[in-house]
Order: structure tokens, then C-alpha cells, then sequence
């Protein structure tokens, strides 16, 4: 139910009687409840708000450590390299602006994209949510990751969610998971096709490697889903686990596969496409407002440089894989396409300032003023059946 107020209000707080769930044991002859009374700890199934504060989590010695040593390791680059450096601000400043513009709204183009595809394998499971929430819920999700490290960022998503809306906690982790699975199939399958549009007259050693890693990783990856799909709960009946875990995996499950039916999957499939075709959207145009003569990236390139460092924010020691994504760009563009170091260094720079620096900014905003957070609901929720 909701309240006045937009915010959702459990039945039992309407009602004498707490409703009965029929997929909740009945423990000593009387439903054994979701939610805990009064000063008792959280279940496995409500997250502990305490736990998933943020400001908590900035405040632990891991996340400190996990920002500090991507800064460290980008002071030294920048003390090594400073005579080379020091042109890099000029070749930033001399950039096309309405081009670095058309970048940045090209990139956040790929927000109410992303809460749309959501919003599709929520309804799969049956939880309704409109596509500002979705999307407002993924943005807020996004300023996590780029503040701390391991992906949390997918977890506060869920969390989220949790504290909007009555779903259950590990079903939407599931719809999380398969939208990575969706997102990693098109980042490996939208690489290498761009890779052998970009490479035609042949492959250099460097790029045959990442070839072979991406045909590797999904091989494994469609592996995993199969074995999960078909042998999944038997593996984990044989194991000497609590009946709440199983029933947490089966809700697990049931995101996943309930999320990207046959029916949703041509369309999920074609959003995802659109989704990352932003992200190399973006980068070519901040190579053209850049406007480097002897850069040659195209958009086959763009495509191919931009998705490749996408698989380097999944490494998880630092927030959206700061050191590691830049250390990427700068590589691919200098090693593979000839990019000269400084002009290399001025490209990521720009690019990254729009996807992450740009997100730290209007993401802390968003987060100052959102209801999300405070757990007010969204529009149109109901529980899945």
C-alpha cells in the first residue's frame, strides 16, 4: 500500500492480523514472518540499513585504501612524465566544446536506456516499476561504484529497490546478474566485430590476445548459465546448506531466468546494443572534438577502445576501476592505433571526465536530494506474485 507521502506501508501496519505468506513455514504452528519485530536484527531477506550505508562504507580502511593507491599510482605517472604532461591541459582546453557537449549528452542518454531494460526484466518477474525510477535508482547505483570498489554499486541497486518497494531481495539480484550477462555478451560480441572491422588487413599480436580472452570469457560465461539453468539446485540440495539458502537461490534464480524471457529477449538484446553504443559514441566524439590530425580511431575504433576498457571497470580493487581503465585507453590507443602518448592521455582524460568525474558531481547531487535513499517508494510498485 502506499502512503500519502508516495511511501510504501507494509500491511501489518494497517491490519490486526499480519498477512500470511504461503511461501513462508509455519514455525511452532504460526507463520514464521519476513520482517522483524521491533529491535530484533534484520533477516537474511531485509538488509540491514546500517550495513549498507554509504558513508559508512567510505569510511572503511578497504575503500580508503582502494582510492588512495589508484591516486598514488596516477601522481607517480604524472611526476614521471611531467615534461610530457605539462602540454596536455593546452590540448584539452583547445577542444571543440560543442562536441565535448554532444559527448556528455550522448552518455547520459544511456541512463533512462539502461532503467527502461530494467524496468523490462523487473516486469519479468513480475515487479512494476516506471522508467524514472529504474533510472534515478541505476544513477544513484553508478555514483556508489565510482566511490567504492567491488561493484557495490549493484548491491546498493538492490537495496535500494528493497526499501521501495516489497520485492524480494535476491530475485532482484537476479535481475541484476542477467543484465551482466546481457552487458558482457554485447561488450565481447560489439568488440570483436568492431575489432576485425577496425584490424581488416590483419590483427596485431596485442589485439589477437584480447580476441582470444573475450571468446574464452563468454564461452565460460554461457557455460555457467547452462549449468545453473539445468544443475544449479541439484548441486545445492547435495550440499549440507540451511533450507533459507536454497530459498534464496531458487529467488536468485528465478530473477535470472524469469527476467530475459524468449519473449523480452529481442528487445532487451537491442537495448543493450544501444546502451554500450553510447559509451563508444562518446568516446569518438571526444576524440573529434579533440581534433588530433594523425588520429585515425573511426567509429569501428571507437567501438573497439571503448568496450575494451569497459571489461577493465569489472576488476574489482578499485572504484570504477580508477588506474586500471586508464592505463587501458592510453595503451590500446598508443600500442594498437599509433595515438601519440600526450594526445592518448588528453583523450581518456576528457573521456573520463564525462563518465566518472561527471557522475561524481550530479550523482552527489542526486543523492542529496532523492527520496530513494530515504526509502519513499516509487511509482506503481506491487510484489511479485
Amino acid at each position: 500500500m502506499v502512503g500519502g507521502t508516495g511511501q510504501h506501508v507494509p500491511s501489518t501496519a494497517m491490519e490486526a492480523t499480519p498477512a500470511i505468506d504461503p511461501r513462508v513455514p509455519v514455525v511452532g504452528g504460526a507463520p514464521a514472518t519476513t520482517r522483524p519485530v521491533d529491535g530484533a536484527a534484520p533477516s537474511a531477506s531485509e538488509p540491514d540499513p546500517e550495513v549498507m550505508s554509504l558513508s559508512r562504507r567510505l569510511r572503511q580502511p578497504r575503500t580508503i585504501i582502494s582510492i588512495l593507491v589508484p591516486i598514488f599510482i596516477l601522481g607517480a605517472f604524472v611526476y614521471l612524465n611531467g615534461a610530457q604532461l605539462a602540454r596536455v591541459p593546452g590540448l584539452i582546453l583547445a577542444a571543440n566544446g560543442w562536441l565535448v557537449l554532444a559527448a556528455f549528452l550522448v552518455f547520459y542518454a544511456g541512463f533512462p536506456l539502461r532503467g527502461y531494460r530494467w524496468a523490462i526484466l523487473l516486469r519479468g518477474t513480475g515487479e512494476i516499476i516506471s522508467t524514472k525510477d529504474s533510472s534515478e535508482i541505476i544513477f544513484l547505483s553508478w555514483l556508489v561504484n565510482c566511490l567504492v570498489p567491488a561493484k557495490l554499486g549493484d548491491v546498493y541497486r538492490a537495496y535500494l529497490l528493497k526499501i521501495n518497494s516489497p520485492v524480494s531481495l535476491s530475485r532482484t539480484f537476479g535481475t541484476v546478474f542477467i543484465e551482466r550477462v546481457l552487458d558482457l555478451f554485447t561488450i565481447v560480441t560489439l568488440g570483436l566485430a568492431a575489432g576485425f572491422v577496425s584490424f581488416r588487413n590483419g590483427l596485431p599480436g596485442d589485439v589477437q590476445l584480447v580476441f582470444a580472452a573475450g571468446l574464452v570469457f563468454v564461452a565460460a560465461l554461457a557455460v555457467g548459465l547452462l549449468t545453473m539453468r539445468n544443475f544449479g539446485r541439484r548441486l545445492l540440495v547435495r550440499l549440507p546448506l540451511p533450507h533459507r539458502i536454497l530459498e534464496l537461490y531458487d529467488r536468485f534464480e528465478e530473477g535470472v531466468f524469469l527476467a530475459a524471457g524468449l519473449r523480452a529477449l529481442p528487445r532487451l538484446v537491442f537495448l543493450t546494443v544501444l546502451i554500450w553504443a553510447t559509451e563508444a559514441t562518446r568516446l569518438y566524439l571526444v576524440v573529434e572534438a579533440l581534433g588530433f590530425p594523425e588520429v585515425h580511431l573511426g567509429i569501428s575504433g571507437a567501438f573497439f577502445v571503448a568496450l575494451s576498457a569497459s571489461l577493465l571497470t569489472a576488476v574489482p580493487l578499485t572504484p570504477a576501476g580508477i588506474g586500471f581503465v586508464e592505463g587501458g585507453i592510453v595503451s590500446l590507443l598508443t600500442l594498437v592505433y599509433g595515438v601519440p602518448q600526450t594526445k592518448a592521455l588528453a583523450i581518456t582524460l576528457v573521456d573520463r571526465a564525462i563518465s566518472v568525474i561527471s557522475v561524481l558531481i550530479l550523482g552527489s547531487i542526486a543523492y542529496a536530494v532523492s527520496g530513494k535513499r530515504r526509502g519513499l517508494g516509487v511509482e506503481g510498485a506491487s510484489a511479485p506474485a
